[in-house]
């Protein structure tokens, strides 16, 4: 993983003009990576005030498991009498999840040549583009990921509407 992201240069500093902030997300949440022993040198709080763009890399996640802890979360605190049922909606669940504070990806890309989203962000990607790639994730590059933001750039982002009612034309 820390050969990818040394070869995006993404680090904090003026000579990179990516300025992508990374996240690591696990099934202990957002993890900060602050070894440089661990990781070849590459350290995540290094892209910390970047704000270009976020890049969030979920490994060892399982969104089965982020949604169950949530709910648990959102249980106790019913239970002590801190929320009311009646009151719990979209935000109250995305509140409790362990990518609260990032916004929701636009894209996610499925390595592999897997069609499947194999337990990744299930209730973050609603919303979301999905790229597929038959690269493994140890082979994908550079290269690969302006071919996923190219094919990204086609696409027409409804949000669950039709091309119709997107039309200004349509009232």
């Amino acid at each position: 993983m820390y050969k990818f992201l040394n070869e995006f240069e993404i680090r904090n500093s003026d000579n990179y003009d990516l300025k992508v902030n990374i996240q690591l997300l696990n099934n202990k949440c957002i993890v900060n990576i602050s070894s440089r022993e661990e990781n070849g040198g590459f350290i995540i709080s290094d892209t910390e005030n970047n704000s270009r763009m976020t890049l969030v890399l979920a490994l060892s996640y399982s969104s089965r498991w982020e949604i169950t802890r949530a709910m648990k979360m959102i249980g106790e605190k019913i239970k002590k009498g801190e929320l009311d049922p009646a009151k719990i909606d979209e935000k109250t669940i995305s509140d409790h999840l362990c990518t609260v504070g990032l916004p929701d990806p636009e894209l996610l890309i499925r390595t592999s040549g897997e069609n499947r989203i194999s337990n990744y962000l299930l209730w973050q990607i609603a919303y979301a583009e999905l790229y597929f790639t038959p690269k493994l994730w140890p082979d994908f590059r550079r290269e690969d990921l302006y071919e996923a933001i190219i094919d990204y750039q086609s696409r027409e982002r409804r949000f669950g509407l039709t091309s119709e009612q997107l039309s200004p034309d349509h009232a």
